[in-house]
């Protein structure tokens, strides 16, 4: 009887272990298959001369399920705002504040900027309930609380990063492009101004919002009889904040952003004329400079901007001025006095924190914080070691809440359309000329894959590629 047990319990092992055994060749072919649906995708003969830097992991072991030149270094595009935006999280920490201040010195009204990148920023005011103009319609409300109804100078203090508006990698012809706007220690409406030109029955019309007498538009825009050919551009001159727009114009063209010189002073302009049309008159100087520190300060008000905000329009939205910020900021408050931030000291705590994590140096070359340089450099192994360091983290939910969403929002909001897709791909894009590029993460019925996908030499394919390579990671499963 007991020789007819142990056989008993001998067989059921037996079962147990076959049962083992076909799960896990069941898994190994999963992965197989996931590979070789990537291998067809990049190895079709239209995407011959396309670079690849790829690399799909498991979230929950870190267990890498596809490579190919993972470890190559080239251009990132806009990916590279997954890497500031993660080494901003580990440095500033999840419950950091931009907070630009607003007081008084005496009868001089003071604005010390924070280098808040969504000061008055419209979408993120959309996302509060504040309406245009909140901002000064705020501070003169505050000032006629204290009893004040004059000032005399306006100082707006920008001294919280170093006077280096622009990088000097950004291509030269685009800096009027949104995405190529100042980074001022003060910020205002994402640096720009929107543009609107019309045709009223042959007479050109051209508005600006918001208005100031900072600027100055020439309008050099002519009528169309079609619109066929109908297009208009805003173009710099040697004279800051002298616009001229050309072009032709059939109906309307724009809304369209145009970045602007000097933002802090153009704020400072904006500031002085709604106050005066607030009843507030200021008859001294505008002065872009620090306060000074016995100016016996008395503060009136105080605007705040998390970095949950930040991160989400730097990820979800590709701002750049976001993710710029966000480098400097985390130099600046590596600073004595937490002033002066500036891109090299941004490039320094972003390449230690890599290092950090165990990568190779030979693996990136951090130049600015959005990946419009093109002197950046990541290899995809770079992209999913940061992303899997988030993951693992306390914040992962929070940073996660930053990507765009397949078929829902931010720039992957009209990919992924598909029920099987939508909602379960989360990621950031990348777009400059010649280079593509995708990474994130993707929600598998099995658990979360970690994946990054990297093209240079890109064509018009490339995206579809890419598209494709995620929705694999999903239908592997």
């Amino acid at each position: 009887m007991q020789e007819l047990k142990g056989l008993g319990r001998a067989m059921r092992n037996k079962k147990v272990f076959a049962a083992v055994v076909f799960c896990i060749s069941f898994a190994g072919i999963a992965g197989a298959d996931l590979a070789g649906k990537v291998d067809s995708i990049i190895n079709h003969p239209e995407l011959k001369k396309v670079q690849f830097s790829v690399q799909i992991i498991k979230a929950d072991s870190g267990q890498v399920v596809y490579s190919r030149n993972a470890g190559n270094a080239i251009l990132p595009a806009s990916n590279m705002k997954i890497i500031t935006t993660a080494a901003a999280l580990k440095y500033l920490g999840a419950n950091y504040e931009y907070k630009t201040r607003v007081g008084l010195c005496g009868d001089t009204l003071v604005v010390i900027g924070s280098g808040d990148p969504l000061l008055c920023d419209k979408a993120t005011d959309e996302k509060h309930g504040r309406q245009v103009g909140w901002l000064f319609d705020d501070i003169a409300a505050k000032l006629k609380q204290n009893g004040v109804s004059r000032i005399k100078d306006i100082v707006i203090d920008t001294a919280v990063f170093a006077n280096e508006p622009t990088h000097p990698n950004w291509p030269k012809g685009q800096l009027n492009q949104w995405y190529a706007c100042e980074v001022s220690g003060l910020n205002y409406n994402d640096n720009c101004i929107v543009i609107t030109v019309e045709n009223a029955g042959g007479k050109i019309n051209i508005a600006v919002e918001p208005k100031s007498d900072y600027l100055t538009i020439i309008n050099n825009v002519t009528p169309a009889s079609d619109g066929k050919n109908s297009a208009v551009g805003a173009y710099r001159n040697q004279e800051p904040n002298k616009i001229v727009i050309k072009g032709t114009c059939h109906k309307q063209e724009g809304p369209f952003d145009v970045a602007i010189q000097r933002p802090a002073v153009f704020f400072g302009f904006l500031l002085a004329e709604n106050l005066a049309r607030a009843g507030i008159k200021a008859d001294g100087t505008l002065f872009e400079k620090a306060v000074d520190a016995n100016c016996n300060y008395k503060s009136i008000a105080d605007y705040n901007t998390t970095i949950i905000d930040c991160l989400a329009r730097s990820n979800k939205n590709s701002l750049g001025l976001a993710a710029e910020s966000l480098l400097k900021t985390i130099s600046a408050n590596a600073n004595p006095g937490k002033i002066g931030g500036n891109w090299a000291g941004g490039r320094e705590l972003v390449s230690k924190y890599l290092t950090e994590l165990g990568i190779d140096k030979q693996e990136f070359n951090i130049d600015d914080g959005s990946g419009l340089s093109r002197e950046n450099r990541l290899s995809a192994n770079v992209i999913t070691k940061v992303l899997l360091d988030v993951y693992r983290g306390k914040d992962w939910e929070l940073y996660k809440s930053s990507l765009a969403v397949a078929g829902e929002d931010g720039t992957i909001g009209k990919y992924f359309k598909e029920a099987k897709y939508k909602g379960k791909i989360l990621g950031k894009t990348g777009y400059i000329a010649g280079v593509k590029s995708f990474s994130g993460v993707a929600n598998a019925a099995k658990g979360d894959y970690i994946f990054s996908i990297l093209t240079n030499k890109a064509n018009d394919k490339t995206r579809d590629a890419i598209n494709d390579i995620a929705k694999a990671i999903i239908d592997s499963e």
